[in-house]
């Protein structure tokens, strides 16, 4: 089934239905994926949380990129983590395909962090940039966060697509452009509630906050619930830009 990407390819891959939810066991971290398209703010929103989380929290970073460790890179130039808290893995190939059909590398990136860093309590996978159908398969992480951003339009949430329509919490960022790229920010609530009912959504800009707080509260929300919904953020929390 051919779909398109950020990147060019010709070759089709299964599209991997990620429904259940992958126990968490006792004394384990939480693995929270966090997706979305090329330049939506994934590392810039991993970083915010490091700085937010790093001194309540045990965690630590697993990047994916194609054939780089730029992301990797950007969190260790900015200090939000000590080198040993983060692992880079280069896909060598479509980003969703490192999360979702093909985890190997992942799994072992993570389990290699579990091993080294003891208590650890919260592992953040940010995946490649993809388009709206990617998601985190359901045996890499337990909850799934995507990133989208005002830049595209506000026809974005409406377009739908799993990343949108199935993550557990949704972030529109870069709210403080809005008014740039002319976006209606009520057209986004409106339409972000329509594809997701009840799935909570948030409105971020990372220039105006940049610990992220409501996206934080929703992680402390997860890790004090362990895998059951957080009650922290409401469905279409909109805010202003």
């Amino acid at each position: 089934m051919p779909h398109d990407h950020d990147h060019t390819h010709d070759h089709p891959h299964p599209h991997v239905d990620t429904a259940g939810v992958l126990p968490r066991e006792p004394g384990r971290a939480l693995r929270i994926g966090i997706g979305g398209p090329v330049g939506s703010g994934k590392t810039a929103l991993v970083a915010a949380l490091c700085r937010s989380l790093g001194t309540e929290v045990n965690l630590a970073v697993v990047t994916n990129d194609i054939y780089t460790t730029e992301d990797a890179d950007f969190l260790l130039r900015n200090g939000v983590l000590p080198n040993e808290r983060v692992r880079a893995v280069e896909t060598g190939a479509c980003p969703h395909t490192a999360i979702r059909d093909d985890i190997s590398a992942n799994l072992e990136a993570l389990e290699d962090l579990e091993e080294s860093i003891p208590g650890v309590e919260l592992l953040l996978v940010e995946s490649g940039g993809d388009n709206l159908t990617a998601t985190f398969s359901r045996g890499l992480v337990h909850k799934q966060i995507y990133v989208v951003d005002v830049a595209g339009g506000d026809k974005v949430p409406r377009k739908g697509g799993p990343g949108v329509t199935r993550a557990d919490l949704l972030v529109i960022n870069k709210t403080d452009l809005a008014d740039r790229v002319n976006a209606d920010l009520s057209v986004m609530d409106r339409d972000s509630r329509a594809q997701r009912g009840d799935l909570p959504t948030v409105f971020l800009s990372l220039t105006e906050d940049p610990t992220a707080a409501p996206v934080a509260a929703w992680v402390r929300g997860c890790l004090a619930e362990g895998t059951a919904e957080p009650s922290g953020v409401a469905s279409g929390n909109a805010a202003t830009g």
